[in-house]
């Protein structure tokens, strides 16, 4: 092979071995957010029923990445893992246009929340994947192994496997290595509901139809092109229909835009809750029927503590209905105060069903997923006996 192709070949390799690998590594830290964004995939084409496996199949698809990834670079079975990324680029390339053209989902989830795309991006970065894929699949039988010997092969490559799944099946069951999301602790929950003082807006132009009374021609003008011709002066000149708005630049994005907390008649506690300037915990299940029902106890006897000793407060956050929260709770003999909120907050304010957040001031200052719940004695320890 010429040297042309074969540093083609060498930057199509490297370029898509590293980057199946970090795609797939940075969903692989928080598959449950990645089985989400499948779950809108999955109402797109109608398969729902897959929706109680998202957050497996999404495991299997961030440890086939980074698989395909890592045996690409190490040359391994070139000829099936050149198939094996076509096919799988062929796929992602036919989603991400779908989404993108017919605007049915709105971030493909590519690179997790580390990296969110639009649609659009999402499809021109899966074209570009898909033109060095090519050049491989070409070339695939210049491709050699890095080693030789198909048992040395094989175990480096079971090595591989089992160490991407086990990092999914880690971060699924104990929370993400890295929480790119607003609600990550550390993070001051009310001040990322506003926008702070200096920042840019949104800027809109808006645009009219004019129309003449007398000769009945029709001309559109911006805005400021409708204040500097001064033809609203102009009594022959009369807007018709309605003006159009259209986004020319966007302002500040506020973080967290979703979040409201109510009791069962709709009264606004985010202030009440969000505020308050001692510990509490915020017991997270954004579906009742789906929390896991030894995690609700556990962190039902935290709260029964908390109270009697410290004076904690503890909510429940969930999405639930009022009737189904009240039946939940005498079913468990819950303690705990019951709020409410929309689902795809709660979702991303800890990836557990349940979830806890120890709160002081607005501020996360810690999260636990129900498998590894602190003792009341360490949250005594390191918080309440401070408080």
């Amino acid at each position: 092979m010429g040297s042309g192709k074969n540093i083609a070949l060498t930057i199509s390799r490297t370029i898509v071995g590293l980057l199946f690998i970090f795609s797939g590594l940075i969903k692989a830290n928080d598959p449950l957010g990645f089985g989400y964004k499948l779950q809108e995939y999955f109402e797109v084409f109608h398969i729902s029923f897959l929706n109680d496996y998202a957050p497996a199949i999404a495991i299997l698809l961030c440890t086939l990445e980074i698989v395909l990834g890592a045996l690409l670079l190490l040359g391994f079975w070139a000829n099936k893992v050149a198939w094996g990324l076509l096919l799988l680029i062929i796929f992602f390339t036919f989603l991400t246009f779908y989404s993108a053209f017919f605007e049915v989902v709105t971030s493909c989830g590519c690179f997790g929340d580390a990296i969110p795309l639009s649609p659009w991006q999402s499809f021109g970065k899966d074209i570009v994947l898909l033109a060095l894929i090519l050049v491989i699949f070409r070339y695939r039988g210049e491709i050699t192994s890095l080693i030789s010997g198909q048992k040395s092969m094989q175990w480096i490559s079971g090595a591989v496997i089992l160490l991407s799944l086990g990092f999914g099946l880690y971060t699924y069951n104990f929370l993400p290595i890295l929480d790119f999301l607003p609600y990550k602790i550390g993070n001051n929950i009310p001040s990322l509901m506003v926008v702070p003082p200096g920042a840019p807006l949104d800027v809109y132009e808006i645009t009219y139809t004019l129309k003449n009374k007398k000769s009945g021609e029709e001309k559109k003008l911006t805005d400021k092109e409708y204040i500097s011709t001064e033809i609203w002066k102009d009594n022959s000149w009369a807007i018709v229909g309605d003006p159009v708005n259209r986004l020319v630049k966007k302002g500040y994005d506020v973080k967290i835009k979703d979040l409201k907390i109510t009791d069962s008649q709709g009264t606004d506690y985010n202030k009440e809750i969000l505020e308050n300037p001692y510990y509490n915990l915020m017991v997270v299940a954004y579906d009742l029927s789906k929390a896991n029902r030894n995690g609700i106890g556990d962190l039902n006897a935290l709260a029964i503590n908390a109270a009697e000793n410290y004076n904690i407060r503890t909510v429940l956050l969930t999405s639930n209905s009022a009737q189904s929260a009240d039946e939940f709770s005498d079913q468990n003999k819950l303690v705990m105060e019951i709020f409410f909120a929309d689902g795809i907050p709660l979702k991303s304010m800890v990836r557990s069903n349940p979830g806890l957040l120890l709160l002081k001031n607005g501020t996360v200052v810690n999260k636990w997923h129900f498998h590894n719940l602190p003792s009341y004695d360490e949250l005594v320890a390191e918080y309440f006996q401070n408080n």
